[in-house]
């Protein structure tokens, strides 16, 4: 998954600094308030909500806002929306299929969003289950790189159900069957080795390689998806060699 997973995590990099620095915030509170409803304030007892809580101190989000969060999400403290989850299908320039996951107190304007961003920048909506068969959910957990080799990782995640690590240049990204994540992110924790955030994601399992022009449109087509407030994860079928990538960033 190198070049969207590569490009993932320099966006997300580059999204803690810039102007969206808000938005990133508002998006990792949400989770964390959606988290305590679901199952409870107890991040011990609830590794979901731990998972949260551990990104959203990753990029900075500051501690009291983490609990207010949790007291909203678990109902100790008033203000808490009633958030539902809501999964859109497209394809994207050049037949990318693209999921949206949504998190949202007003689905009318969750739809709209979304809708007006695909239409603006060359997608187009699709029927529920034509574009998500292309995606597997899987657990996805990034582990910066600093000394440590591929081989360190593995040995660490192997026996605890991880499927594979890729190398994405400054990191290091390990997958695995959804429901075994708690177990690979709790291996790397008791062998000694920081992790950038454990979450299930939805991973393709074929995908569309794009040259420049075509990476700009879909790079572009994500970029106004994400600036939905409604809009938690966006997930694309696409891969960009490391040539390309550096072509667009430059």
């Amino acid at each position: 998954m190198s070049g969207h997973s590569k490009w993932a995590t320099t966006k997300h990099k580059k999204a803690v600094i810039d102007a969206k620095r808000g938005k990133l915030f508002a998006k990792l509170i949400k989770n964390i308030e959606v988290a305590a409803r679901m199952g409870g304030a107890d991040p011990d007892g609830n590794p979901t909500l731990y998972d949260a809580i551990q990104k959203a101190k990753k990029q900075s989000v500051p501690n009291k806002n983490i609990d207010s969060a949790v007291k909203r999400g678990a109902g100790l403290e008033a203000g808490g929306a009633d958030y539902e989850t809501i999964m859109y299908e497209g394809y994207g320039p050049n037949g990318v299929a693209v999921l949206i996951e949504c998190l949202t107190d007003n689905r009318n304007r969750a739809a709209s969003d979304v809708r007006v961003a695909m239409t603006r920048n060359g997608g187009s909506m699709a029927d529920p289950g034509s574009v998500s068969y292309l995606f597997n959910r899987k657990g996805v957990v990034i582990v910066p790189k600093g000394e440590l080799t591929e081989d360190d990782v593995l040995g660490a995640v192997l026996d605890a159900g991880a499927e594979e690590v890729n190398d994405l240049g400054e990191s290091f990204e390990v997958l695995s069957e959804a429901t075994d994540l708690v177990a690979v992110r709790t291996a790397l924790q008791e062998a000694g080795i920081d992790y950038d955030s454990a979450e299930a994601n939805f991973v393709p399992t074929m995908q569309v390689e794009l040259e420049e022009e075509a990476a700009r449109k879909i790079f572009k087509l994500i970029d106004a998806l994400e600036d939905s407030d409604d809009v938690q994860n966006v997930f694309a079928n696409f891969d960009v060699s490391d040539e390309v990538m550096a072509k667009v960033d430059a």
